[in-house]
C-alpha cells in the first residue's frame, strides 16, 4: 500500500509552521509500515490528480493567495474532479478560503473554486489567538488561528468552538465536504490533533481499500501535547 501526498504552491502558501502538517501525516504513515510519497508543486507544474492520495492546501498572505487562487482556476476542472470523486483534501487558512466560491479582500470580490457553498467576508477586526473546537469527525480540536475573514457556508462545520473565535460568525469553525475538510485553524493543526491525521489517512487508504483498518501506534506525546492545549485553553 501507498499513499501519496500532494504539498500545493508550499513556496507560496506556508505560514505557522503549516508544513508540520506534511510532516505528520508521513510520520503516521511510517509509523505503520506504509509506504508514503510526498510530491511537492509550484505553479507552473502540471498536476495528475489521479496519482494523488492526499492534497494539502496551505494558508498564505492575501498577494500570495491570489497568485495560486490565478493558477488554481487554470486547473479548475481536474480539482474540482478530484474532490467529487472522493479524493482527500486538507485546506488550511487561505486553503480554506480557495475552496470556497468566493472570496471578498481589500482589493475585491474574486470568484474562487467553489468546491465548497462557501463565501469568504473581510472584516476590518483579525481573529488571533488560540482556538479549541469539538469535531464530529476528530473530536476536540486545538490550535491556533488569525484571520480577518469570516466564511459563510451551508457546509457541515468542522466542528463548534469551544473556545477562541472560529472562522465561520456563527460559533462554528470550518467546513466537511465529502472527503475535503477546510478550517482556518493553524498550529501546526496536525501534530496537534492525531485523531484528525489519522481520520485523513485513513479515508485515503478507504479509497484503495474499503476494509482497509488503520493500526493504532503510540501517541503518548501527541496526546500530551493535545490534552495540556486542551486543559489550558478551556479554562
Amino acid at each position: 500500500m501507498k499513499i501519496t501526498i500532494a504539498n500545493l504552491y508550499p513556496d507560496l502558501l506556508n505560514l505557522y509552521g503549516d508544513a508540520g502538517n506534511i510532516t505528520t501525516l508521513k510520520h503516521r504513515l511510517d509509523a505503520r509500515g506504509i509506504e508514503c510519497e510526498i510530491k511537492t508543486f509550484s505553479l507552473r507544474d502540471e498536476i495528475d490528480f489521479s496519482s494523488i492520495d492526499i492534497v494539502y492546501l496551505g494558508g498564505g498572505g492575501e498577494k500570495e493567495q491570489l497568485t495560486v487562487l490565478k493558477r488554481l482556476m487554470e486547473i479548475k476542472d481536474d480539482i474540482i474532479k478530484y474532490a467529487e470523486d472522493g479524493g482527500v483534501l486538507l485546506g488550511v487558512c487561505s486553503g480554506f478560503e480557495l475552496l470556497g466560491k468566493t472570496i471578498k479582500t481589500k482589493g475585491g470580490t474574486f470568484d474562487a473554486l467553489g468546491i465548497l457553498d462557501a463565501f469568504t467576508e473581510y472584516n476590518d477586526t483579525k481573529a488571533i489567538g488560540n482556538i479549541v473546537i469539538e469535531s464530529e469527525i476528530a473530536g476536540t480540536v486545538v490550535g491556533f488561528e488569525n484571520h480577518f475573514g469570516t466564511v459563510k457556508t451551508s457546509c457541515v462545520p468542522f466542528g463548534k468552538v469551544l473556545s477562541g473565535t472560529g472562522g465561520n460568525g456563527n460559533g462554528y469553525e470550518g467546513a466537511v465536504y465529502k472527503n475535503v475538510i477546510a478550517t482556518y485553524i493553524h498550529g501546526p493543526l496536525l501534530p496537534k490533533n492525531p485523531s484528525l491525521a489519522d481520520y485523513i489517512i485513513k479515508k485515503a487508504l478507504e479509497k484503495k481499500d474499503a476494509e482497509f483498518c488503520l493500526d493504532a501506534i503510540d501517541d503518548t506525546l501527541e496526546n500530551l501535547a493535545h490534552d495540556y492545549a486542551v486543559g489550558r485553553f478551556l479554562k
